[in-house]
Parts: C-alpha cells; sequence; structure tokens
C-alpha cells in the first residue's frame, strides 16, 4: 500500500503501544479490541507486509471516527488519525472502498451531502429566503443542519434574528468538503468541493459557522490542503458569545442545571473551550462532565449513524451516562450532529442545543 513514510513510522510505532486502549469513544461503546488504535495500526501494518489484502481490513479503518482523542492521549506524539486518514484515501484510489462507503461518496459528489438529500424543510427553507440578499455577514449552516436536523438549523437563525444582526444564509450552499474528507481524505475531489466553498466565502467580510465540523475543517484543513479563505471565519459559539458581551443578546438565567458536551472540534481542533460555557452561563447554571473540554468524549454523529447506527447509539448511551454519572439531568450541546445522535437514545435526560437554551424551548 502506498502510504507516506511518516504514517507509516506511526503505523509501526503505535501497532506496539497500549497507551489510548482506554479513550477511544467506539473501543469503549464495542469493548471490542479492534476498534482501538493500536488494532487499527496492526492491520494496516499487515497491508503494509503484503501479509494481507487492503480490502479485508476496510470495515475496520471506517469504524473509526477521527476524533482525535488517541492523538490528544498520546505523549510520544503518534497520530492514528493521519494514518486512519492516508488508507481511507488509498482505498479510494485503488477501488476498495466497501459499498457503503462508496454509496455515501457517491452522494457527497451527486448532491453534496453523504445522504443524497436536494430540499430541507418548508420552514427553514422560508428562512433562507428571508435572509437571502447579500449583506457582510454569511451563516453557513452546513450539511448536517440543513437536510438531516432542520429545526435546529432554523433556531439557529432565529437567535441571530433576535440580535438584529444583518446576515445572509445561501439557498444553494456549497459543501465544505469535510463528509469527503472524512470518507476518502485528501483526495482531488475533496479539494475541489473546499475550494469551491472558499470562492464563496471570499464574496463575505465574515462567516459564522454554525457547524464545529466544518469550522475545524475551514480554519485548520483548509490551510493544510493549501485553499486560501480571506474572509474572517468564526465559530457560531464564538460569534453569538460576542453578542452575548455586546449586550445584542439579552439573557435572562433561568437557574436550570446543565452540563455541556464539548465538540471536540471546538474543543481539541480549535482550543475553543469557553465561549459555549460564556452562553450556557447566561442561561442556566453550568455543571461539568468528569471528562470536559480538550479531555472531551465523542458523542456521536450522524455520517456513521448511516452505515453503523448500533454502535453510534451504543457511543451516545455511554456519553449520557458519563452525564448521569455526575447527577446531570440535562446535556447542552453545540454539535448539531451530537444533538441528534444523544437526542436519538436519550430517555430520562434532556438534550438541548445552545439554540433551545437561548430560545427557552
Amino acid at each position: 500500500m502506498i502510504m507516506s513514510e511518516k504514517s507509516k513510522q506511526h503505523v509501526d510505532s503505535c501497532r506496539f503501544c497500549w497507551m489510548c486502549h482506554h479513550i477511544c469513544p467506539i473501543g469503549n461503546a464495542t469493548g471490542q479490541e479492534r476498534n482501538t488504535a493500536r488494532a487499527r495500526a496492526l492491520g494496516i501494518s499487515l497491508v503494509n507486509r503484503e501479509a494481507i489484502d487492503l480490502s479485508e481490513i476496510m470495515d475496520n479503518i471506517f469504524e473509526c471516527c477521527t476524533c482525535g482523542a488517541c492523538v490528544h492521549d498520546c505523549v510520544t506524539g503518534w497520530d492514528p488519525v493521519m494514518f486512519t486518514k492516508e488508507t481511507r484515501l488509498q482505498a479510494a484510489l485503488e477501488g476498495k472502498l466497501p459499498d457503503y462507503i462508496m454509496t455515501l461518496v457517491s452522494n457527497c459528489l451527486e448532491t453534496g451531502n453523504a445522504y443524497g438529500k436536494t430540499e430541507t424543510c418548508e420552514k427553514l427553507t422560508e428562512a433562507i429566503k428571508a435572509h437571502s440578499n447579500k449583506k457582510d455577514t454569511l451563516l453557513l449552516l452546513g450539511v448536517d443542519a440543513k437536510f438531516m436536523a432542520c429545526e435546529q438549523a432554523l433556531k439557529a437563525t432565529m437567535v441571530l434574528d433576535k440580535t438584529g444582526v444583518d446576515f445572509t444564509v445561501l439557498e444553494n450552499e456549497p459543501a465544505s468538503g469535510v463528509q469527503l474528507d472524512f470518507l476518502i481524505g485528501a483526495a482531488n475531489e475533496t479539494k475541489q468541493q473546499m475550494a469551491d466553498l472558499a470562492k464563496t466565502l471570499n464574496e463575505f467580510k465574515t462567516v459564522v459557522v454554525y457547524d464545529p465540523n466544518d469550522a475545524k475543517a475551514i480554519k485548520q484543513l483548509y490551510k493544510e490542503y493549501g485553499i486560501e479563505v480571506s474572509a474572517s471565519i468564526v465559530t457560531y459559539t464564538s460569534f453569538v458569545a460576542g453578542l452575548i458581551r455586546e449586550g445584542k443578546l439579552e439573557a435572562k438565567n433561568s437557574g436550570k442545571s446543565v452540563v455541556f458536551q464539548d465538540p471536540y472540534q471546538l474543543s481539541r481542533d480549535l482550543e475553543e473551550t469557553e465561549e459555549a460555557r460564556e452562553i450556557i452561563m447566561s442561561y442556566a447554571v453550568l455543571g461539568e462532565m468528569l471528562l470536559n473540554r480538550k479531555e472531551t468524549v465523542w458523542a456521536g454523529n450522524i455520517l456513521m449513524a448511516q452505515y453503523m447506527p448500533e454502535i453510534i447509539k451504543k457511543v451516545a448511551k455511554r456519553r449520557i451516562f458519563n452525564a448521569t454519572s455526575v447527577g446531570a439531568k440535562t446535556i447542552v450541546t453545540a454539535s448539531v450532529s451530537e444533538y441528534v445522535s444523544l437526542k436519538a437514545v436519550a430517555e430520562e435526560t434532556e438534550i438541548l442545543s445552545l439554540e433551545d437554551l437561548i430560545l427557552g424551548e
């Protein structure tokens, strides 16, 4: 298998190591050794040594959520996410992607989203049309919100409406490339989607990115892939926190006790941990889960639920268990994908988005 020398070095080091064995959200949910970074490295090393074919390990390669908990915990600096994404890219180049992944990739290329959706809900469509005029500020909703959680996307626009901010929402919002990057890594198709969005973003002065996954891609991956963005990119959480500080969004604390589910894209990748907490503390009483900020545990996502739904349910249930273990009855999220995952399995635990909290819903 063609792989960078750097990734080969990381593979050969990780396959002997147990350092991150305890922190993989998928491995903890399944209880299976195959879902650890070490086991994944072992499989890739066997392919590199031509002991097995690449196609034999592909199901395992796509069981990694690329949350980076293993990278964060590794004191020796090894990066399982890097060699996992390289393996996915090589599988795409060799035509060895599993059929269920190829379907998602084809959807991304044909419709701009892995779900193959072309229409969103009626109320969000109306809100988008109401904000179709060109302003200096763009609210980028992202495909998960637009097509799989349109009520939350609508609430994101409603929060900004409360502040009097003039903003644009695109009717035909280009894909960020983040889904293709997850599925096939740094392929030409991935970079082209990113470049197309960058061209659109550069027509605006400020871009408020609702989905932390898109924010991570635009603020980090685009630079790594040589894609220039001249617009000022801010996360939705930091933008809203700023509006509260400026007094543009009136906040009333309800006294409700909540804990916050840190999205790893914000906390680990973008090192943004306090802005969401500022928002929450304006509306509720904030407690903390034992694993928070950069130590956060991923709570599932919409994309992986398309091909491993039962495991994603287990991941979300474990995160709810983490919250209830400290007595929490309400979890607040800043990731639309984690919101959907947690909401799908929550029974007695209340799941709220930041927008729910702000709008009093």
